[in-house]
């Protein structure tokens, strides 16, 4: 029996390597996949033709000669199974589902309501589940899972949904809950990782097997990619930087300390700068536009004191992030979620800090950019998360 599960496991690596192979390289011919993946050429076409029967690849095209017959390519069918993505917002729900490319078919966008308790919210986000999945077309290809990104403190082992500071709720047991209520595979992930996951895959950090990412909107949340591997840490508590100490007698943060990072540096940081500045009469913005965009908008519109807010926030964040690199080094930093689309302020300042406080000049030069999948680096990396389980099959077990 043992040597039957070792033959099984190896198969399943075999088969994800082969897979990860077409998808990065497709078109590709499979003596060309042997090459890259160092297998034998027997095993290469048995696995390709099982994958083949099983409509998870094709073969494309015809290639080039370099004497003898023209090689047939192989690619992944994109079209060939669905996923859906969830990103579960403070205030937003956003559903989506998707190809094997991160194609988005069909999206919904739902408002949460309020005062719904851990309970209440189960049931609730089972229902606007089970009416987007009613909603797919007939013709729509199977189903592979459902891939939740969702804020606060996640146990990615068991999908229970630990802490949400911003909604109130704890030891909420959301994928047990949906895999009940939909009979699918349900994976459940904090948001700023599943951005991390989309962002190697189809955004910024795919050419990248190791970086940072951070999800900047009203807090701030991280991701960590270490040697192409999501990095959770003992408790799933890898790459809070928002929670990073800065200030011993700073502000409080919705976690209950004191001075962390994204109480100076996030869209919550902004909105309450904002109302200062606009109490002592130096802000010209009126109460409902003292949030990041409308901070944002009023620095494109050449409103120097909302310019000096966004540069500040960035010189904050450069701060946390310096620490991040002299802990980490990574070779590559992402910033993404609201509050990055004023890179234009945010990013000169994050690397002035940086260059200024690197121990070496490498770390002074470490990239620092914003999110390819601007404001759906969450959701795709939520299809991600269901995506990988082809590739990787043990990936979530």
């Amino acid at each position: 029996m043992k040597e039957q599960t070792s033959f099984s496991r190896m198969k399943s690596y075999n088969r994800s390597r082969i897979l990860t192979a077409i998808r990065s390289r497709g078109p590709v011919s499979r003596a060309e996949v042997a090459k890259l993946t160092k297998l034998t050429p027997p095993t290469v076409t048995n696995l390709t033709a099982e994958l083949i029967e099983e409509n998870v690849i094709f073969e494309s095209s015809s290639g080039i000669s370099k004497g003898g017959r023209r090689p047939i390519l192989l690619k992944i069918k994109a079209d060939s199974r669905s996923i859906i993505g969830i990103d579960i917002g403070v205030q937003k729900v956003r559903l989506a589902r998707t190809n094997l490319e991160a194609e988005v078919k069909e999206r919904r966008l739902v408002e949460m309501p309020d005062s719904l308790d851990a309970a209440s919210f189960s049931e609730w986000i089972g229902e606007v589940t089970e009416a987007f999945i009613r909603e797919i077309p007939e013709e729509a290809p199977p189903l592979m899972g459902i891939g939740v990104a969702m804020h606060g403190i996640i146990d990615h082992e068991t999908g229970t949904v630990e802490h949400a500071p911003s909604l109130g709720f704890r030891h909420v047991k959301l994928k047990q809950s949906l895999e009940k209520r939909t009979n699918q595979t349900v994976i459940v992930e904090n948001d700023a990782k599943t951005m991390a996951l989309g962002e190697r895959w189809f955004g910024a950090g795919r050419s990248a097997d190791t970086f940072l990412c951070l999800n900047i909107g009203e807090g701030i949340g991280g991701g960590c990619i270490i040697d192409d591997t999501l990095y959770h840490g003992a408790d799933s508590l890898a790459a809070e930087i928002g929670h990073m100490a800065m200030e011993r007698n700073g502000r409080m943060c919705s976690c209950g300390a004191v001075g962390c990072l994204q109480t100076l540096a996030s869209g919550e940081a902004l909105r309450y700068q904002a109302e200062k500045l606009a109490e002592a009469g130096t802000l010209k913005l009126a109460e409902d536009q003292r949030d990041g965009a409308g901070i944002f908008s009023a620095a494109e519109n050449g409103d120097r004191e909302a310019v000096n807010l966004l540069m500040e926030a960035g010189e904050e964040l450069g701060r946390g992030l310096i620490n991040a690199i002299h802990l980490l080094n990574p070779p590559l930093i992402i910033l993404g979620g609201g509050v990055a689309k004023a890179e234009d302020y945010l990013l000169p300042a994050v690397k002035r800090v940086i260059e200024e406080r690197a121990l070496t000049e490498r770390a002074a030069a470490t990239t620092v950019v914003t999110a390819e999948l601007k404001g759906e680096a969450s959701l795709i990396g939520a299809c991600t998360l269901i995506l990988s389980r082809l590739y990787d099959p043990d990936v979530h077990e």
